[in-house]
């Protein structure tokens, strides 16, 4: 048996630690062996010791709150902690405005880690900038292998980049946008492009159903299914040839699967938005005809079911809550929940408002959901309250903060508008000139927020990025 000086130092650490589910060894017996004391006639048997008294104005609060046996509740303090930050979080955000040059609209963006974000445009460029220092780093784009392909229009843009679950491989666009190109993280290297008998249309979306499988979604109204070579992926193909130029192998999709006409629209068939969940092993997409899609992902793609979403106009953009198993679909004005379980669907669509420009980029947190806008402003909306998050402010210097009843908004800053001759001769004399929100991710251990975006009208070449923090 260890000294009970050790034991005490365990049993700090265990409380130190939430001290749920630990166990350690106490009673009389515990307590008096391995004393350390001097040989001598023991007079009276020992008590057993008392647990050291936390003096802490944290635990004696804690304490108060859970009780004296507070152990068991401690995890669900500190998920109610945690929510409640994540609930004053948005009110507290600071904008910190990025330059980023001439480069046209930010369509899609990741955190790398905690100080870099890898972003595509519309003028097909993929980049890092380093939030810190506003430094640009280029990546090369990887180009198809002969001209079987047909080659699509070159200003379409990079409309997708996500990471694989692990962190190690991110997939997005290739020079031509109707490849997949997939990268070695955290050095970028090219990998591998799926560029054979692929997509015949720009890649709107892209889903991650494992570290070694991907799922893209097209507007030639497919979604496809690529498989990452596991020899690729261990680095077991050279990544350079002899003149140091980088190499990487070209793939053919596993499985193609096509949207489901559409009685109503048979022609608009274009896949705007996938979300894979984890927890249920299945894959949601968005067409622009107003449908939600649902598959089956295992080694191949099966459809479960199709249904007719509420508001059809503009839905762009898609994304899933694993711990509500609850997909969120934006549109022209409304943000529409669906649960492929649930016949009748409880949560109310939630209207934006927002001068009619449309949803442009969702993401969940937990029960926060947050909502980029067309018109540059964030919303966030509490699916518990099943309301927006309100202003606070207060009376005087010395009174608490109080709900408004005014909707948390976050204004985004104007960016930089190239002021060409389109915009000289269509909106010369506009005061203000918003910018769509197109992306936006969060960096939860460090509390940031990263935006993109530019001129919603599709002939204004512009952007905007921003930090908040």
């Amino acid at each position: 048996m260890a000294p009970q000086q050790t034991g005490s130092r365990k049993r700090k650490a265990a409380e130190l630690e939430g001290g749920a589910g630990s166990s350690s060894s106490s009673g009389p017996g515990a307590a008096a062996a391995g004393t350390g004391q001097a040989e001598g006639p023991m007079l009276l048997a020992k008590r057993p010791r008392r647990p050291v008294a936390r003096r802490s104005l944290v635990h004696y609060l804690k304490g108060r709150a859970l009780g004296a046996d507070g152990h068991p509740g401690l995890a669900g303090f500190e998920g109610d902690l945690r929510s409640y930050g994540v609930l004053r979080l948005p009110e507290l955000l600071r904008e910190r405005q990025l330059s980023l040059g001439p480069l046209n609209k930010v369509f899609a963006s990741q955190w790398l880690n905690a100080r870099q974000v890898v972003c595509g445009t519309k003028c097909n460029t993929l980049f890092v900038v380093d939030v810190q220092t506003g430094r640009i780093t280029r990546i090369p784009l990887m180009r198809d292998r002969g001209p079987g392909q047909s080659r699509a229009q070159p200003t379409c843009g990079i409309h997708a980049i996500q990471l694989n679950p692990s962190k190690t491989l991110l997939a997005t666009g290739g020079e031509n946008p109707n490849s997949l190109a997939i990268y070695q993280l955290p050095t970028l290297d090219p990998l591998c492009l799926g560029d054979r008998n692929g997509h015949r249309d720009w890649i709107f979306a892209i889903a991650w159903m494992s570290d070694t499988v991907a799922v893209s979604g097209s507007r030639d109204g497919t979604v496809a299914l690529w498989r990452v070579d596991p020899d690729v992926f261990s680095g077991n193909i050279p990544w350079h040839n002899n003149s140091g130029i980088p190499r990487y192998s070209h793939i053919r999709p596993k499985d193609i699967e096509p949207i489901p006409r559409a009685t109503t629209n048979p022609g608009n068939r274009k896949v705007r938005a996938l979300a894979f969940s984890g927890k249920n092993q299945e894959l949601g997409a968005v067409s622009l005809d107003g449908y939600f899609h649902l598959w089956k992902a295992r080694s191949n793609l099966s459809r479960l079911l199709s249904l007719r979403l509420p508001y059809c106009r503009e839905n762009v953009c898609l994304t899933y809550c694993d711990e509500l198993s609850l997909y969120a679909v934006g549109s022209q004005s409304h943000v529409s929940f669906l649960d492929p379980r649930q016949r009748q669907q409880n949560i109310r669509p939630l209207c934006s408002r927002e001068g009619g420009t449309g949803v442009r980029s969702l993401s969940f947190y937990q029960h926060i959901i947050t909502v980029g806008t067309g018109h540059g402003s964030l919303l966030f909306y509490d699916i518990r309250a099943q309301k927006f998050l309100e202003e606070r402010a207060s009376a005087s210097p010395d009174s608490f903060l109080v709900r408004t009843g005014r909707k948390l908004k976050l204004t985004c800053g104007r960016g930089w508008l190239n002021q060409d001759e389109l915009w000289v001769n269509y909106f010369d004399g506009t005061e203000e000139f918003p910018n769509a929100l197109y992306t936006h991710c969060y960096n939860w251990p460090e509390m940031k927020l990263f935006v993109g975006g530019g001129p919603l009208p599709s002939g204004l070449h512009g952007n905007y990025a921003g930090l908040w923090s």
